[in-house]
Parts: structure tokens; sequence; C-alpha cells
């Protein structure tokens, strides 16, 4: 888990160390720099496997042919390592770097589909005079490109080849139109002219100035032979995920848990418990040395009670961290900077909770991400189940009840009316229907499976793949590898994520509650209240308590300042009446406060990223 960078082209050595080390944040273990004729790649190093100088990188294999920069980790490698060598390649490390480059040295383009695990890579072909550059299935890992005039240059992060750019421009529209940044990670275009996103689950060769790319993943073409019997389709769910966290438990450093209280985190707590107590020799470094939680005292997004409890039930350590708020000011435009995009949220309390692990000795993180996409635990997507219940009146209640159980009972998320809500999703149904708009639009939509998913599935493959999803990824890789800590998601390994698309909605939202193939699967593992417990609250700021609170008069400062004023980026008074609505408003929603950030957070980005304030 690392930074990396690398062009084809030119430079002095002092421009490609300032580009690397934009990126130490992302490996503060070491840094490596290899130039070869009219190449260079360069890595700074997160130690995970193989601390000794062995897993340094750049890396090249044993014929000099390769040499590779990788950011990432291949959970298998033990089983590939052994496949290799049974193939007669031979190993100087303990590294999973090292089976990455002799895999692909082996096989090719094709050793990606042996892979579980998370990655951005860069091989470099020396004989060939080719760049190999891959991205993992789903995004985990970022990888960005552009041509300058210095050459074909690529990077985990944008702010790495900013010295290569004649100038710093940002995108008219996606930066402007702030709300509507939810699919455009799924997609090439960034905030910056001139930089590219290379695209999840693909692999390209550039040779003589042009770039091959192929995509090698596509979920739809993995499903699963599931069983028809919904409690065996949650046994195959309950020993794939405990296989997966069993993988997921390989290191030699210290492994933690980011628990919130809800039911993806505790499951992914309780599984390792359970493996690192079973199946000790599954376990490498100091496995579960405690867990965190971020608490939020006197706001509906504190989960802190249920963290509690369970780390009790297990007997785990568990640090709460509540929010400092000086701490949120001062390195408000810092996480900005580290951040370096739009969304929905302020980044600094998500970077303070993943600061506070590393501080304590905690260098990877096991977290539950994905869960939520691929088996709808989002209102916004069970709420397409309605369209499979159709008017069926079992099945019309027991969606009903899995979506209003689901949501936080509070005044920042007021609840319509039953009638009213079934009443305006047929409604917009209807409307979509006669404009000739699909509900769930997928740039897969031609696949032969498309047709066969059911309405719930197509919302939550687009979730998975090109909305949601890939959004949470890039803003966790932010969060945490800006204090050099790894995370790990053991839902998105592709074996789950290929059976969650291979599974009927009536697996996913049944009997008044969301996720159910996943809670009768982890029901074993946990308390019974908590793997059954509906309330989704979700890892959120409560950014409507602060902006009345805490943050109140730093907000109010700046739409006053001279910088606000002559920011071409916001349109000011929307953004000012946005905040003063939220101010002004004992009943402001989440939503209003939502809105109010977005229509601010375009400043704060210009602030941090292009005017280097920090």
């Amino acid at each position: 888990m690392c930074g990396i960078f690398g062009l084809v082209g030119r430079i002095d050595e002092a421009t490609a160390q300032d580009c690397r080390d934009r990126l130490a944040h992302r490996g503060p273990d070491g840094s490596g720099l290899w130039r070869g004729e009219g190449v260079v790649l360069a890595h700074r190093r997160l130690s995970i496997l193989d601390l000794s100088d062995r897993g340094s990188q750049p890396m090249a294999d044993v014929s000099g042919r390769y040499r590779i920069t990788f950011n990432g980790e291949l959970y298998n490698f033990l089983e590939l390592r052994r496949k290799l060598e049974s193939l007669g390649r031979r190993f100087s490390s303990d590294s999973d770097t090292e089976v990455f480059l002799e895999a692909y040295a082996q096989w090719g383009p094709a050793c990606l589909d042996r892979f579980n695990g998370m990655w951005a890579a860069a091989i470099w072909d020396e004989r060939e005079r080719t760049l190999f550059l891959c991205r993992d299935r789903f995004g985990k890992k970022p990888l960005f490109c552009a041509q300058t005039p210095a050459g074909f240059a690529f990077a985990s992060e944008m702010k790495a080849l900013f010295p290569l750019l004649d100038r710093l421009e940002p995108h008219p529209v996606l930066t402007r139109h702030s709300r509507d940044i939810m699919r455009y990670e799924s997609g090439e275009e960034c905030l910056i002219l001139g930089i590219t996103r290379f695209p999840a689950g693909h692999w390209g060769l550039y040779h003589d100035g042009r770039m091959r790319r192929e995509r090698w993943w596509c979920t739809l073409d993995h499903p699963v032979e599931v069983p028809s019997r919904f409690e065996e389709q949650a046994e195959l769910f309950r020993d794939t995920f405990l296989d997966a966290c069993r993988l997921r438990l390989r290191s030699d450093v210290p492994v933690g848990c980011a628990l919130s209280g809800g039911l993806d985190s505790s499951a992914v707590l309780c599984a390792t418990v359970r493996i690192a107590r079973d199946h000790p020799e599954a376990r490498g470094g100091d496995v579960l040395r405690h867990a965190f939680t971020a608490s939020f005292p006197g706001t509906p997004q504190d989960e802190t009670p249920y963290a509690r409890r369970l780390a009790e039930h297990l007997g785990v350590p568990l640090t709460v961290l509540e929010m400092d708020q000086d701490a949120i000011v001062s390195r408000f435009f810092e996480s900005m900077y580290l951040f370096e995009e739009l969304h929905l949220s302020m980044p600094a309390p998500f970077m303070l909770t993943y600061g506070a692990m590393r501080q304590a000795g905690v260098t990877v993180s096991m977290d539950g991400h994905g869960a939520d996409e691929c088996f709808a635990g989002y209102l916004f997507t069970m709420r397409e189940a309605l369209a499979d219940a159709s008017w069926r009146p079992a099945a019309v209640r027991s969606v009903l009840d899995a979506y209003f159980n689901a949501r936080p009972d509070s005044p920042q998320f007021p609840r319509p009316s039953r009638l009213r809500f079934l009443w305006d999703f047929h409604a917009a149904r209807l409307r979509r229907r006669m404009s000739g708009r699909e509900p769930a639009a997928s740039r897969d939509v031609g696949h032969l499976r498309w047709a066969g998913l059911d309405h719930l599935t197509r919302a939550l493959y687009v979730a998975t793949h090109e909305g949601i999803l890939p959004t949470l990824l890039r803003n966790y890789d932010r969060y945490s590898m800006a204090n050099g800590v790894e995370i790990r998601m053991p839902f998105l390994d592709h074996r789950i994520v290929s059976l969650a698309f291979s599974l009927p909605w009536t697996s996913k939202v049944r009997q008044g509650f969301s996720k159910a193939v996943v809670r009768r699967g982890v029901e074993g593992l946990m308390p019974t209240d908590i793997a059954w417990r509906c309330t989704k609250i979700g890892f959120n700021a409560p950014v409507v308590d602060w902006m009345r609170g805490p943050l109140r008069q730093f907000f109010l400062d700046e739409v006053h300042s001279r910088a606000f004023a002559e920011c071409g980026l916001v349109d000011r008074g929307l953004a000012i009446s946005r905040l003063e609505g939220v101010l002004g408003d004992s009943r402001a929603t989440y939503a209003q406060g939502e809105a109010a950030w977005t229509a601010l957070a375009p400043y704060f980005w210009e602030q941090a990223v292009l005017c280097g304030r920090r």
C-alpha cells in the first residue's frame, strides 16, 4: 500500500523526486526512484508485507526485463507464489509485490484474473519498451494519467502530476456543479483539466505514444451458482465472507478495525476475531490490536453505544475518538488538500479517525465498506425493490418495513407517510417510463445478463460500479492514506460481489430487513440485536450540528472573506443563502446541511488545491 509515480519521457531527477514526494503521506516508510532510458518509475512505501529492504520498490525481476511500481495488496499472494514456484519461478523476497511481478512475467495481463486484492500498478518492459498499467476490479486503488510536455505520466494522486502541467485549470463543469459528483468518479474526467482517471477493471499498454486499453473485469461476466433456499444462500455468503476476512488478515504489521457500531463493520470485527481464535495460522502481524470508533455526542450520527457493546462482547479494546473542533479548524485546508476532491461531506473527521489509528501504531484497518451497495443497505436503492414487489401486498409491506425501519429516528431525517412515499415512487417511475428513461441506467445495459436482473439488483449494480461505491472507495483511500493507513474491505472480495449480483432481490430485502442474506449469514458471529438492528446511520460528519455549533464562526468568517468574494467556482449568493438557512433554522435537516456544504466546497477546494492554503 503506497504511492506510485512514473513517466515515459524525460524529466530531471529533482522534478521526479518532487512528484514522488508529493505522495509522501501515502508511503512514510521509504522511497525509491529508478531512471531508465526515457522512463522513470518512482515509489513511496507503506510497509505492510516483508518489512525488509527486499520489499522496496521500484522492483526488478531476476532477468532485469521487467520493473514494477505497485500500490496495493494481493491477499492470495501465498497461494500464487506456490503456483509460480511450481512453474519454475524463483523469489528473493516475501512480498506480494514480487508475486505480482513474477505473475505478470509468467502470464501477462491474464495474471489479473488470478488476483484477489486491490491495486494500481505499472510495469515497464525494458525489452519491448512498453508500459503496462492496470487497476483492480472495483477501483479501490487510484490511478491518474496525464499527457504532459515532459511525456506520459501516471500517479496515485493528481497532486503528483501538478509539477508536470503547464498550469492548473479547474474543470469548468465538475467544480461548479458539486452536487452532481456521485457518478464522475467512475468516469475519466477529473477536477483538473489535462488529468484523466484510469478506469477500474481495465489494463492498458502504452507504446510509441499510444495507449491500448482493455477491460478485463465485468461483474456480469462472473455469475455464481447459488442455492435456491435462502438459508443455504446465507451459508454460502458466510463461508465466503469468512474466507475473505482470513485472507485479509495477512500482515506483518498491526491490524485494527474501524468500528461504527453498525452491521457491516461489526460483522468484519466479529469475523476477524473468530478467525484469529480458530485459525491462528491465518493471522500475521499483531492482529486486532484494537478497534476505533468516531464519536459525535449529542448528534444523530453518534453510534458509540453500539460500538462499545460489541467491543465489550468480543473483549477487544476500543478507542473512542471525540472530534476536536480546534483540530478540525486547524487542519481544515490541509485535509482538503490531501483529499483533493469534492464530496458531500467534509473530510476532516474521517482523516482524524485514521490519524488516531496511525498514532496508536495500527497500520492496517479492516473496514465494512461495500455491503450497503451490494446488498441494499441504502434507502435510495432499497426503495427500488418496490418495483419488484409490484402490487403484491405482503411483498410491498416487506419493502416498506425495511425502508422505514432503516431511517434514523431524528428530526434531521424527516419521514414521509407510507402512502405518500409509495405514491411518489410509482409516480416517478411512470414519468421515467413515459420519457423513455430507465430508472437504473448503466454502461452495461447491453450486457446479455442485464435484462435478467430484477429492478433492485440493477439499482445496486449502478451504485456499486458507477455511483456511490467508486466515490466512497476514493474517499476512504484519501482519508486513510493521508495518514499512512491501509484499509482492507472483506465485503469487496470479488467472490462476494459476484455472489451479490447472482442473488434475487428477495435475498437482500426480506421480511422487513435490508441486507437480509448478510444478517442471516453473520448472526451466529455476533449478538443478535446487532445483527438485526435496522437503523441505517452511516459514518457521516454531523454537518448541521457543527455548522450551528463549534464551526459556526469559521464558516461565517470564510463566506465573508475577500477570497470567497473573488472565487469563481461557487454561486456565492446560493452558498450564503444555504449556510444562513442552516444557521437560522433550529429544525434544519441533514439534507439542508449537506446542500450548504456542497455549495461551499468548491471554494474550500480552490483555496487548498489551487491556491496552496494550508
